[in-house]
């Protein structure tokens, strides 16, 4: 899995390639956990891939400033979500390879990311305060109102359910108990409830897991 992280000791992001076990189970809290996958079709699947994969490409659209909220249209900060949408643009868009272009092609395509919503001043305030937020990249009007308009993955998945006929997405969350699988665009609720259509896999059941060849 090739991703942006924030190298604390380095003061700076990188590009960091990890095994997809430790990507999966790299997590805070591992008695709960969701994850989503955006299957695309293939020739969009190939396009985006060569992109990820060709570091000089993908290199030229790393940020050298990181912010968790980092505004999605602005190039002073980056966030590993705001990466990952530049990587599309650059993938699928006409763009000069920069992150001018791939913001001005999402623009012009109408990825919108959905505000967050602080409704506190207070935390407003403070968000200028704590590690790895900024504020000075957004807009005045948005600080007024109190949002954050940030790329979050949610975002993503409606810009490529939007933009990709034949996109499919599926959903996975465990607790202690269960595995709860989900296709769709809908998200499983929190706590991970599954619905009447979720297939859903005891972990304690040894008939849901394929048999051991020796």
């Amino acid at each position: 899995m090739r991703q942006l992280y924030y190298a604390c000791d380095e003061g700076q992001p990188r590009l960091y390639d990890q095994g997809l076990p430790g990507f999966l189970f790299g997590t805070d809290d591992p008695s709960l956990g969701y994850l989503s996958i955006v299957l695309l079709p293939s020739a969009q699947a190939a396009t985006l891939e060569r992109a990820a994969l060709d570091t000089p490409r993908a290199l030229a659209l790393l940020g050298g400033g990181y912010s968790a909220n980092a505004h999605a249209f602005s190039t002073r900060y980056q966030n590993c979500n705001q990466w990952l949408a530049e990587l599309l643009a650059g993938a699928w868009g006409d763009s000069d390879g920069g992150r001018d272009g791939a913001q001005r092609w999402l623009a012009a395509q109408g990825y919108a990311p959905q505000p967050v919503e602080v409704n506190s001043r207070w935390l407003m305030f403070a968000a200028g305060f704590v590690p790895w937020l900024r504020t000075d990249d957004h807009p005045g009007e948005d600080l007024h109102a109190m949002r954050f308009r940030t790329s979050l993955p949610a975002s993503i998945e409606a810009f490529v359910r939007e933009r990709v006929p034949g996109a499919e997405r599926i959903e996975l969350c465990h607790d202690s108990k269960q595995v709860v699988i989900r296709r769709g665009w809908t998200p499983i609720a929190d706590g991970c409830v599954p619905a009447a259509d979720d297939r859903v896999i005891a972990l304690d059941d040894a008939t849901a897991l394929p048999p051991v060849r020796r």
